[in-house]
C-alpha cells in the first residue's frame, strides 16, 4: 500500500470477498449482487490514492473441530482452497491482505493504527451481520474519533433481514451507514 506520510487519507477495508461467501459453500444471491459495487468502490479509492486493506476469512483443515466449526458445521474458506481465494472479479493489486481466523481482526486495527493521517475508515463486504459488524465494532472501539463508515450497497448479510439488523445495530453505535 502506498503511504504518503503527511497527506490525510481514507482507508477502505474490504471484508471477506471470497468465493465461498459469494457463490461457494456459504454463497448467496445477495453476495453475488454486490461484487460490481465493491469493485467500483475499490477503483474509486485507487484513483484517489487512498489505502485499501482486504481481509480473508482463513480456516484450517480442522475447521469442524474448532469452536466456530462446531456451531457452523459448513467447511468454508479453508486456506489454499478455491473458496478461500478472494474472487477474481475483485482487483486486489497494491492492497494489503490480512488473513483472519475469526470474525473480527485485531490485526486489522493494528495495521490501520500504523498508517499516518487516517481521516476515515470505510468497510464493505461480507457478511454484514457477522464479519463486517465485528470489524466495524473493533475499529470504532480502537479509533473513537475517526469516522467509521459502512456502505450498505457494498455489503450483504446471511439473509436480507440480518443484513438490515446489523446495519441498525452499527448505526446505534455511531457507525455511519451510507
Amino acid at each position: 500500500m502506498k503511504l504518503y506520510n503527511n497527506i490525510p487519507r481514507k482507508v477502505l477495508v474490504v471484508i471477506d470477498m471470497q468465493n465461498d461467501f459469494i457463490d461457494g459453500a456459504l454463497g448467496t444471491k445477495e453476495a453475488q449482487a454486490i461484487v460490481g459495487n465493491v469493485n467500483k468502490k475499490i477503483m474509486e479509492y485507487k484513483k484517489s490514492g487512498n489505502g485499501i486493506i482486504f481481509t480473508r476469512d482463513t480456516h484450517g483443515r480442522n475447521y469442524l473441530n474448532t469452536a466456530e466449526g462446531r456451531k457452523l458445521a459448513v467447511e468454508h474458506c479453508i486456506k489454499g482452497s478455491h473458496g478461500w481465494q478472494i474472487t477474481s472479479e475483485i482487483d486486489t493489486s497494491e492492497a494489503v491482505i490480512i488473513d483472519k481466523p475469526s470474525f473480527g481482526s485485531l490485526e486489522l486495527a493494528d495495521t490501520i493504527s500504523n498508517l499516518p493521517n487516517v481521516v476515515s475508515i470505510e468497510l464493505v463486504g461480507l457478511c454484514t451481520d457477522i464479519c463486517v459488524i465485528s470489524n466495524a465494532m473493533i475499529l470504532k472501539a480502537r479509533f473513537p474519533e475517526i469516522p467509521i463508515l459502512v456502505d450498505s450497497s457494498c455489503c450483504a448479510g446471511v439473509t436480507p433481514e440480518s443484513h438490515d439488523n446489523a446495519l441498525k445495530a452499527m448505526a446505534m453505535c455511531q457507525i455511519d451507514i451510507i
